[in-house]
């Protein structure tokens, strides 16, 4: 059976605890089952002896509670009459076949035959627990089973009710009836429905009006910036809503701790209404299946989740990012954000299927980095796990997942090719916290994806000398017998939101962030492994000018390090990236005042009659791998 994140944490006791505790955990349970209308068995005071001794202590037991349905009230938690039957069964059952895989198979559990019937099927999919696996691979397949389980809370009727409170369906149907008809009127063969535009007005909806992004919460206090400084512990509060880790989002000004948790109920979520990716997903897939629309939770392996609809209309799976507010651009990732993808998840109230050939262009790239399980034993699972989450279906349903199954490896045979918005990189999120990811990716494609790597003479003489002119807007490379790029954007690695200004009436020149954009960013990457050359040192000169509250930070790169300096137009030298092969400088345009902020943090700002100065230096001194 798929483990929930509580049964999960559960298991991880010892054999005589975990029995100890799973023995306390089924009687609660059952004890409702059986006598559903008998209000002592709904209730448990929190000062008993079974449960502050037996329950409180054991890391998952609560956390168990609450998955099943159980609230905090004063000194009891109890078990409301409007709470779900169906979820403590589905946590129940959980539960008695993880005692009964400990137990060898030797006792069996009687009140649902369902359960038993599980446990019997589950032999086909052994796979999943084949004590000869490697560790990587068991972690794998725990997420497997974790994300499949996760997706029945969206099927929860009175959580999809909740849910139906918090969206304008009216308005949001009313738009896209409006936007369809004028698609008919414009194309005479329109083969989309109305369902494919209540997508679009539903995403729309989400990024624009209901969810938010956070990176760090303002201070509770006096509501100014705060840091991300580590974890805290979280309450027994928050692990009923599933967060079982709580951020401490630190204000250096008044020395205060503001406490973000990471919420992964999304009965939550639809209260907060706030997070990163994870809840943005998490809620957004379950707004999806409350206003009918077949859905499924998009899980990435390089640390990233969005959703997926289904097009009637169109007989295919539509890719939908409500924290990018896009629809239909699989791609994005992979060219636009520059990910190195491997495994890619959908998971639905009755499929899990590898989808990560929709979203790569790069196949035999993707192939080569899939090496977390075997292939054949990850088919294996999730022929095994469809076959226990289906085994209830009708025949028809069945047959139609298997023709819809059928279209979609068809349609991974052949890489995609890139369309328009595909290429442009992350929206949510701050710049810092998209280039730490490595998902920045650039504003265009052009000047985007440029490496510095050593000539033949630099192999020899072990040294690389780079200057940028910004008046003669040109790179010369000094150690390559003085070879003259032109254009600034020519050997840019990543950018977004920034360009070169000519001042023609004050005759100056710089880079700074396009009209109306809140940051911009601009990063130069080197790299020599090729070479068999890594790094000795780095000297670094940048030239750098601020107005009005702008601000400009730089960074210096490498997979391991990550350091801040000053463009101050002294030379910076550097000595914490001995060792690396690779690493990337880049620099943060931010802050400003009034309409012309983008011009109040500018790179390289240098008079146009001062030719021969150059407003940006890299020395690098290299030495044999």
């Amino acid at each position: 059976m798929a483990l929930s994140a509580a049964v999960r944490i559960l298991c991880e006791n010892s054999n005589e605890i975990f029995f100890d505790v799973c023995k306390v955990l089924l009687s609660y349970a059952d004890d409702i089952l059986r006598h559903p209308n008998v209000e002592k068995y709904r209730s448990i005071h929190i000062d008993s002896p079974t449960f502050s001794g037996k329950l409180l202590p054991i890391n998952g037991a609560v956390e168990c509670l609450f998955e099943m349905g159980f609230v905090e009230a004063d000194t009891h938690l109890v078990f409301p009459k409007s709470a779900s039957l169906y979820q403590l069964k589905i946590i129940r059952e959980s539960i008695a076949a993880q005692r009964a895989q400990r137990l060898g198979g030797g006792q069996h559990d009687h009140l649902s035959t369902e359960a038993t019937a599980e446990r019997q099927t589950s032999s086909d999919s052994s796979l999943l627990d084949n004590p000869s696996s490697q560790s990587n691979s068991k972690d794998f397949f725990v997420t497997l089973q974790s994300n499949f389980q996760r997706v029945l809370l969206y099927e929860n009727p009175e959580l999809q009710q909740k849910a139906r409170t918090c969206i304008p369906y009216k308005q949001l149907s009313s738009a896209a009836e409006q936007k369809l008809k004028l698609a008919k009127e414009a194309v005479t063969a329109c083969k989309l429905g109305k369902e494919d535009f209540l997508v679009l007005e539903l995403l729309r909806w989400f990024k624009n009006e209901f969810f938010s992004w956070v990176d760090c919460l303002p201070c509770s206090q006096c509501s100014g910036p705060t840091q991300n400084t580590g974890s805290l512990s979280p309450t027994v509060n928050d692990l009923r809503w599933g967060a079982t880790r709580v951020e401490n989002h630190y204000c250096e000004t008044c020395q205060l701790s503001t406490r973000f948790p990471r919420y992964n109920n999304p009965e939550k979520l639809l209260t907060t209404r706030k997070g990163r990716c994870g809840e943005w997903a998490n809620c957004f897939t379950l707004c999806c299946r409350a206003v009918g629309l077949e859905a499924r939770y998009i899980w990435d392996s390089t640390d990233h989740v969005w959703t997926e609809i289904y097009s009637v209309s169109q007989r295919r799976w539509l890719h939908c990012d409500s924290c990018e507010n896009v629809c239909d651009k699989p791609l994005l990732y992979e060219l636009g954000w520059g990910k190195e993808l491997s495994y890619i998840m959908a998971f639905s109230r009755d499929q899990v299927v590898d989808v990560t050939w929709r979203y790569s262009c790069k196949h035999q790239e993707v192939m080569s980095r899939r090496t977390s399980v075997h292939e054949t034993l990850l088919l294996h699972a999730i022929i095994g796990l469809n076959a226990l989450r289906q085994r209830s279906l009708s025949v028809e349903r069945k047959g139609e997942l298997n023709k819809r199954l059928l279209i979609e490896l068809v349609e991974f045979i052949s890489p995609k090719k890139p369309k328009e918005g595909e290429l442009g990189g992350r929206i949510s999120g701050s710049l810092d916290w998209k280039i730490a990811r490595g998902e920045a990716g650039g504003s265009n494609s052009q000047g985007a994806g440029y490496v510095f790597t050593p000539t033949d003479k630099e192999r020899r003489d072990k040294f690389m000398h780079v200057l940028y002119n910004a008046t003669k807007d040109q790179y010369c490379r000094i150690s390559n017998d003085f070879k003259v790029i032109p254009s600034w954007d020519r050997c840019v690695w990543r950018k977004e939101s920034v360009f070169r200004k000519v001042e023609n009436d004050w005759e100056m020149v710089y880079i700074a962030r396009t009209e109306g954009s809140c940051t911009g960013q601009i990063s130069w990457k080197f790299n020599f492994a090729p070479a068999q050359l890594s790094v000795q040192s780095v000297s670094i000169r940048a030239c750098t000018q601020t107005f009005n509250c702008g601000e400009v930070n730089w960074l210096l790169q490498s997979d391991t390090i990550t350091t801040n300096f000053i463009g101050d137009g002294s030379m910076k030298s550097f000595k914490c990236l001995n060792g690396c092969h690779e690493f990337t400088v880049t620099a943060l345009l931010s802050g400003g005042e009034g309409n012309a902020s983008w011009q109040h943090s500018q790179l390289f700002r240098q008079s146009l009659k001062e030719k021969e100065q150059s407003s940006f230096e890299i020395l690098i001194h290299l030495k044999d791998t």
